[in-house]
Parts: C-alpha cells; structure tokens; sequence
C-alpha cells in the first residue's frame, strides 16, 4: 500500500490529487481502503495546518434555517416569541444559555459554535 505521512504541503497536494482520482473507487476494494487512509491523513493534516474558525453564531442560524426552508416561526420553539426570534437575528438580543441549549438539542447546531460571543446592534 506504502502511504506515509502527510508532512509537507507537496505531501498534502500530492494526496489531494490521489485522493480525486480514487473518488469513483469500488467499495470493499484495495482502491476504496487507499482512498479511506488518504482522507483520514489529509483530514489529520488540514486539522494542525488550517485553523477554520467557527462561523458567527447567528450566521450559523441562518444558515441552518436556510438549508432546512426553516422560517422564523419554526424557531420560536426554542427562542420563544416572534419578537424574541426577530431581536435575536437582527442581533438586538444575544442569545441566553437556554436558548443556545434548546438550539443545540432541537436543531443540531454545535454548542461551540452557539456560546462564542457576537455583537449586538446597541438599542436606539
């Protein structure tokens, strides 16, 4: 198999390149556990050498209510009144413990990205 360590950034590309052309690999086979190890390695180096931070917590809501046709109302559940839902995404109110727990259960959001602190728009 001779797969080593991804050290280098060459390593990484080269890696990158094997990994695209075992894509279509046939499961169960010699190929498909190449194209396994190699994405494990590749994960493992993109880990230690590219930082990608958390996405902004409300950023993160609205991207979840848009990949899922999730509306305003569908987050009064776990935020409360409609005027709670409207001053949470327009950044009015910050997000309590509570509603980040509630979030996170019901609708999957990591809690890390949910507790980083974020701007609110001060009240006029």
């Amino acid at each position: 198999m001779n797969i080593k360590p991804i050290k280098t950034k060459a390593d990484y590309q080269a890696a990158l390149k094997e990994i695209e052309s075992l894509l279509n690999a046939k499961p169960k086979t010699p190929q498909s556990d190449r194209l396994e190890v190699l994405t494990i390695l590749v994960e493992a180096y993109e880990e230690k050498h590219y930082n990608i931070p958390f996405p902004n917590p409300i950023e993160a809501i609205l991207y979840h209510m848009e990949s899922r046709g999730l509306t305003r109302k569908d987050l009064e559940p776990y935020i409360g009144s409609r005027a709670y839902v409207s001053e949470i995404l327009n950044r009015k109110r910050p997000l309590s413990m509570d509603m980040i727990r509630k979030i996170h259960k019901g609708l999957g959001i990591q809690a890390e990205i949910l507790i980083q602190p974020y701007k609110c728009k001060k009240a006029a």
